[in-house]
């Protein structure tokens, strides 16, 4: 088993004792991610809209570096503290991914790290390289 650990900038960085991914062979878990700001490590400014939209593009990040897309991922958490926001998440989520779309668990949690109101992870499997015949 081979264990790489994914980093990037253009996600926040870890705020405690975890890796943003790990992956292992073509399978990539990605670790939480809450509404912050890559830039300035604060949780973006406006309503649950900002934060979900955020929290994706986080995700987006991390999956990109690496080396994968939204596409990838087969099992999708969500945690939110207030599950009236559920209908704003399926709608945000639709512009971010296409059928077939991920399994996917939305639970409402009583708080989340920086009192975020959501936070997500996955798990992606990349897709087999091609390599051009020899």
């Amino acid at each position: 088993m081979t264990r790489q650990i994914i980093q990037t900038d253009k996600a926040p960085q870890a705020i405690g004792t975890y890796s943003q991914a790990v992956r292992v062979d073509r399978t990539v878990y990605l670790s939480g991610q809450i509404p912050l700001v890559p830039e300035t490590m604060t949780i973006i400014e406006g309503d649950i809209s900002a934060q979900i939209t955020q929290v994706f593009d986080n995700l987006q990040a991390v999956a990109e570096a690496a080396g994968g897309d939204f596409s990838d991922i087969v099992k999708l958490n969500v945690f939110l503290t207030d599950l009236a926001h559920f209908p704003i998440v399926n709608e945000i989520m639709g512009h971010y991914f296409q059928a077939p779309y991920p399994a996917r668990a939305v639970v409402q949690v009583a708080a989340l790290p920086k009192a975020a109101g959501v936070e997500m992870d996955a798990i992606m499997v990349l897709k087999p390289q091609e390599y051009p015949a020899s």
